[in-house]
């Protein structure tokens, strides 16, 4: 199908992608690009999927062919620019909260990350569950909006100081994007059968861990991987996520919309994590 595209979201992801460290035999050239709303045959709709930006051509272009299974309508009364923002942010907060930590009103969350763009979403989809939110960051003028969102507590702390940030909330579920030294003192905190979801490593991928404190708590690791969601959890996925976006339980955080060509900038902001919210491309 044939879609002019208007919006697109900027991902951790789409950085692997151009470095090659993440579809690394796909083809080349390619256009990049894991997800973006636009319009076609008179409907406004979202392209995610079908390994758009990896396996073909993705959607930073003004328009793209894309294949049917990748097009998902948007419902009305959502804006374009936060629909293209749930192709993967979206679909992995809502993943996280809803299909593995089975986020209910009796937890205590702590997210990690919790001012970027998956984070602000697991925020507040964790909030709208009844849950009671604690939103660990590394910069105190991310702090207010973390709250804002729905998190009863801020934490400003790095990985050295957060167990003594976050030990007396005894948090039953940790969402975590970050690894590094963030883990081990996640696995301290946590109360006896809590689970930890992982969904990225913007920090580093190499974690140092009691295994002791690990079982003896009986603790759940869990890990999502993007990349292996079916096309039949996806489809679901989105159009639970649009949902919650319409009807105010997801919330979108927009740090900037950018034009193409400044890209480049937004893939050093990223790894910086001087970000609060999602970076978005205007193509149209």
């Amino acid at each position: 199908m044939l879609v002019d595209l208007e919006f697109a979201g900027i991902n951790p992801v789409d950085t692997y992608m151009a470095k090659g460290t993440v579809a690394p035999d796909a083809p080349l050239p390619r256009t990049l690009g894991s997800e973006g709303s636009g319009t076609t045959e008179g409907r406004a709709v979202l392209v995610s999927g079908e390994g758009l930006g990896a396996a073909r051509d993705g959607a930073w272009a003004e328009a793209a062919v894309v294949p049917r299974e990748a097009v998902h309508d948007i419902p009305e009364g959502v804006d374009r620019c936060a629909a293209a923002a749930m192709g993967v942010a979206g679909l992995t907060a809502w993943n996280c909260v809803h299909d593995l930590a089975g986020v209910t009103a009796e937890d205590r969350v702590l997210v990690l990350g919790a001012s970027g763009g998956v984070g602000t979403m697991i925020v507040s989809l964790a909030a709208a569950a009844g849950a009671v939110v604690w939103g660990q960051t590394g910069h105190e003028g991310k702090a207010g909006l973390i709250e804002q969102l729905g998190a009863e507590r801020a934490v400003v702390a790095g990985a050295a100081e957060l167990l003594a940030g976050v030990r007396e909330f005894e948090p039953t579920v940790a969402f975590d994007p970050l690894g590094d030294g963030f883990v081990e003192p996640v696995v301290e905190a946590l109360s006896p059968g809590g689970r930890i979801v992982s969904f990225g490593t913007s920090s580093a991928p190499e974690v140092e861990l009691n295994m002791r404190s690990l079982y003896r708590k009986s603790l759940s690791l869990l890990g999502y991987g993007g990349m292996l969601v079916t096309r039949e959890r996806r489809r679901e996925g989105l159009r639970a996520a649009l949902e919650a976006l319409r009807a105010g339980e997801l919330r979108f955080v927009v740090d900037e919309v950018l034009p193409l060509d400044g890209v480049n900038g937004a893939f050093g902001r990223l790894a910086e994590r001087d970000v609060s919210g999602k970076l978005m491309l205007e193509l149209g």
